[in-house]
Parts: structure tokens; sequence; C-alpha cells
């Protein structure tokens, strides 16, 4: 089974990326630009019974050092195994945040039904939401927005609601900062 995971940074660890960090914290203070240099090496803590393969991010920017270590048995390019493998599985952990920040995770009722319709809710949701900033939002600022921020900033908005017969309307405030932004995205949601 292969793997790849973070470890906590150490006195020997640190040690052992001391160079690279103050190379790119070198290169940061020439170029005003983020550094980010990669080694890989053979590391074995104290009560490891065998040595593994770490590779070291030393990265610099105008907020300062950033050194990252990870531990794997995959041996090859360290960048490439760093961004590919390392930086997606983390973006996968994001996605699964956002799924709670819709509340997926919230099945505190006493009955179960009720915690099974929550969670089904939560899960119709996020692909909405994704479907969201994919299609309406792309190119704006809130392209990259957490479901969080959508939810506060676009979908939690105040409205008067008017219904006559099956019509449904929803009066919004004419001084909502992203009225624009709304209306693209109810455009591309609701035919008219």
């Amino acid at each position: 089974m292969k793997y790849v995971v973070g470890i906590d940074r150490n006195e020997r660890l640190q040690a052992e990326v001391a160079e690279l960090m103050k190379a790119a914290q070198q290169r940061y203070e020439q170029t005003k630009q983020k550094q980010r240099l990669f080694t890989a090496f053979d590391y074995a803590a104290g009560k490891w019974q065998r040595v593994r393969w770490v590779i070291a991010k030393a990265e610099h920017s105008e907020k300062g050092s950033n050194p990252r270590c990870i531990l794997t048995n995959i041996v090859g390019d360290a960048q490439k195994l760093y961004e590919r493998r390392y930086c997606q599985r983390g973006e996968m952990e994001n996605r699964v945040k956002e799924q709670m920040m819709l509340f997926a995770d919230r099945v505190s009722a006493h009955r179960w039904w009720a915690n099974q319709c929550r969670l089904c809710l939560s899960a119709i949701a996020y692909p909405l939401i994704e479907a969201l900033r994919r299609l309406a939002l792309q190119g704006t600022d809130l392209a990259q927005a957490t479901c969080a921020s959508l939810r506060a900033t676009l979908i939690k908005i105040g409205a008067v609601v008017v219904q006559k017969a099956i019509v449904v309307r929803l009066h919004l405030s004419s001084h909502h900062p992203l009225q624009a932004l709304f209306s693209r995205a109810v455009a591309i949601f609701v035919p008219t």
C-alpha cells in the first residue's frame, strides 16, 4: 500500500532542511517572489524500526518561512510527489470539510428519519453549491469561496415571499451589495 502523510517538524528534521530554508529565504529576498524548494532524504525517528523516505518543502514568502515535511514510501521526483500526491490529498480533505459547512454532521435529532433527512438535504446541497461556483460564479471573486461564505453572502439573504395561486415571488432588497451576482446566478439556474 502506498502512502503520503505529513509529519511534525522536530529538531532533527529542521536541521536537515536548514540549508534549503536559508536558500529559499535568500532567493525570496532577491526576487520578492514566493520561493519553493524541495529535497528528499532517508530518515528514521528514534523508535522507528527502519529508515523511511522524507520529502521536505522549503517555502519562503512575504508571510515568512513555511517548511513542511511529508513521509512516503513512493520514490520519485520530490516536487511532483508533493504537489500531485500530498497537495491533492489536502484538496480532497477540504471538500469533505466543505460538506460539514452544510451541516452534514448535524445529526442531533432524537429520531433516525429526521437525522437521515438532514443528511440527505446536506448531500443534495453540496453539488448544488458546487454547480453554483462552477457555472454562475466563474470569473468572480466568489469562484473559490467556501460553502459557508456562499451561504452567508449570496444565499442567506432576507426576502419577502409573496404567493398568488401557483406563482411564488421573492422580493429582494434593491440595495443588496451582490444583487447583480445573485441575478446572474438565478438566471443560470431558473429558466425564464
